[in-house]
Formats: structure tokens, sequence, C-alpha cells
């Protein structure tokens, strides 16, 4: 015979626990955090526009194999890598709030990120992007240009007489260099500024003939997380005449990347062992793993980064005895890699 006062008091007991089970934890939710990786690539742009009279260059100026067809050149100038801390959505943990623990004060970054408990956070610093310096105005040929070049009746005329002005420019440097111009200047300082004008000169009118290059310092930023071991992930594709391209237009030579696990995760420091303490307040930090991200151009080694990464770690809890009645701790935590960078526990009177 079934006792109905037993099923009875099952069922009551089963809605007790599910109660409890569903009640809410008093506290604050917090992200640890994941690495992410950011390359900064320094790229120089060369633009080369031709002479408008880059024809004549052979015929009055000697200049052979003179390119009269404009061009754009990209090569990668340097390198460099900055990690940050971004939300691990599967390290989400909540900070226990209650009479029992003396956690008074948590930091968090905007993006819910824990960056300190019962003390200040460390500032996280915003790596600022590339910017050029700015460049001296171009130069006009023509404003250096006599009007019977500027009234010359054909580009081949035009030709001629800009390169007797320039043989002429040269003349006059030379015999200024020698001691000879029939008008020489008073000191040196006046000479430096009449050959200055001179190269001025020449160099604007040779212009008309071998044209002008111009470079740019452009900063391409790639960001890059690494979740595993990887050997030669295409990162990037490169390309001398269109710089970067999409990573399957193959016109561009790759750029690999690996992942290497180097197993090594630096020890949490306590001044306490809670080793044996069942209190979980909730707190936690992580212990990164220590990774190398190797860069190949092709085949050819590039460049190599150690970096500690969290995902590579393992997470720590941290014992509600720290926060007890006894002691209370201050954590301040990298805002990289979630590691302690500074926890320090101190007795409670």
């Amino acid at each position: 015979m079934i006792n109905m006062k037993k099923i009875i008091t099952f069922i009551l007991c089963a809605m007790a626990l599910n109660a409890n089970a569903q009640q809410p934890v008093e506290g604050t939710t917090y992200f640890l955090p994941k690495t992410a990786v950011q390359f900064r690539i320094l790229i120089e742009k060369t633009t080369y526009t031709p002479g408008e009279l880059a024809v004549y260059a052979e015929k009055y100026m000697k200049m052979q194999n003179t390119d009269e067809n404009p061009s754009v050149a990209y090569r990668i100038l340097n390198t460099t890598s900055n990690s940050y801390g971004i939300p691990d959505t599967t390290k989400q943990h909540t900070a226990i709030v209650d009479k029992k623990h003396s956690i008074i004060r948590i930091n968090k970054y905007a993006n819910g990120m824990l960056l300190a408990i019962n003390a200040e956070p460390k500032t996280i610093e915003i790596v600022k992007d590339f910017k050029a310096s700015p460049k001296p105005a171009a130069v006009n040929p023509r404003d250096f240009m006599n009007s019977d070049i500027l009234s010359a009746g054909s580009k081949a005329k035009m030709a001629e007489l800009i390169a007797q002005d320039i043989y002429d420019i040269r003349e006059s440097r030379n015999q200024l260099s020698r001691g000879e111009a029939d008008f020489m200047p008073k000191d040196g300082e006046q000479l430096k500024i009449m050959l200055a004008n001179l190269n001025k000169q020449e160099n604007a009118l040779m212009q008309v003939f071998e044209g002008t290059i111009v470079k740019d310092t452009i900063e391409k930023v790639i960001t890059f997380i690494p979740e595993k071991e990887v050997n030669k992930q295409v990162l990037f594709r490169f390309s001398r005449k269109l710089g970067f391209v999409d990573s399957d237009d193959l016109s561009g030579r790759p750029i690999y990347i690996s992942v290497t696990d180097l197993h090594s995760i630096p020890p949490l420091k306590l001044d306490i062992d809670t080793k044996k303490s069942k209190d979980d307040c909730g707190v936690y930090v992580n212990l990164p793993g220590s990774i190398r991200l190797s860069l190949y151009d092709g085949n050819k080694p590039y460049k190599s980064f150690d970096i500690y990464a969290a995902q590579f770690g393992r997470t720590e809890s941290i014992s509600g005895e720290l926060f007890g009645k006894k002691f209370t701790t201050h954590i301040v935590l990298n805002p990289v890699t979630g590691n302690a960078d500074e926890l320090k526990t101190e007795p409670l009177e």
C-alpha cells in the first residue's frame, strides 16, 4: 500500500530545495578577461609620378631608362604587437557581497571585466594609433621657370630651355664652390644660402624630367585572438603593388602566424594557506599561460613575440577566508591577463 504521507513529504522537500536553488546570489557579476593581440604593421607607400617631359630626359639630360608610367609600391617597414583584455563569456562569476565577507569595493571595466577588489585598479593603457609627420609642401617646377620657358611653343622647345637652365645653375654652383664667381658672397653663411637656393631651383626643374617620388607611412592594425596552438595560419596577405589584400586573394604573398604553447603558468602566491577552505566567495583570478606568436613571411621567419594569454592557463578561486572576519584582501588584476598583479592580505582588528 502506498504511503501517501511519505509521498507528500517528499514532494514538499523537493519543492523547498528547488526554491532555494533558484534564489539569486547577492553580489556583483563580472567576467575575467581573455587575451587578444593587436599587430600594428607600418607600411611605406611609394607613389611615382613621371615628369611632364620625361620623354625628353635622355635627349637633353642624358638620363637613361626614365620611367614614363606612374606606379605605386608598398613595403612593410616594421611590425609590433600589443596585448589587451576582452571579456571571456565562459568565465562569468559572481562575487558574494554579504555580512560574512569583507568585499567592500569591486571595480569593473565598462564591459564587465573585473579590474580590482578592495583596491584601485590599474590604468588600462591605450596604444595610440600611428600618426605620420606632416610632409613639406610640394614644389611646383613652373614657379622656377622664366618667361622664355613658359612661352615656348612646343614641349620639345620647353625641354631644351629647361635643360639649358639646369646646366647654367650647375655651372653657377661650381663657380661659387671654387670661389670663381663674379659676385662672391661676403661670408660662409651667405654662401650656404646661395648654394641652397641653387639646389632648390635645380631639384624643382629636374622634376619635369625625372618625375616625383612621394613616400607615405601608414599603419594597419590586425586583431588576433589566440585560442589554441596553430601552425602557419594565414594572418594576412600583402602585395607589393596593392598593399593589404583579402586573405584569400592570391595576388598577395601570405604572412603566416603560428601559436606555440610554452606550458609555463606562474603560481598564485598567497601569504596564507587556504587549500582546505571550502568558503567560495565567488572571487576568481586567471593564472595565464605563456605562448609564443611566430610570424612568417612565406616560409621565412619574420618576427616572434612571447606573451602571457589568459586562455592558455587556468582559473584559480580565491578562498572566502581571505575576505572573512579575520582577514581582508586587496586584489589588483592585470587587465590583459586577469592575473593577480597585486594581492595583499591584512588582518582585521
